[in-house]
């Protein structure tokens, strides 16, 4: 059986979540984790149009982008 070698956030996150004993308060950790990382997704977002690396010509090209893994 192969072992999995953890990192150290995930070991942090391992030794928050010991103290967790309580639903409630997993849904209220999962939220707050989906929260910053959506935060952080706006921000790279919000960087991209700030450089041009993002506009509204590119937005539009996404109703047309078929990216599809080709099966043979």
């Amino acid at each position: 059986m192969a072992s999995t070698v953890l990192n150290t956030a995930q070991l942090e996150m391992l030794k928050m979540m010991a103290k967790v004993t309580q639903p409630e308060v997993l849904n209220e950790l999962k939220q707050v984790v989906s929260d910053f990382f959506a935060h952080k997704a706006q921000e790279e977002i919000n960087r991209m149009w700030e450089t041009g690396e993002l506009n509204e010509n590119k937005i539009a090209r996404f109703k047309h982008l078929h990216e599809r893994t080709s099966y043979k």
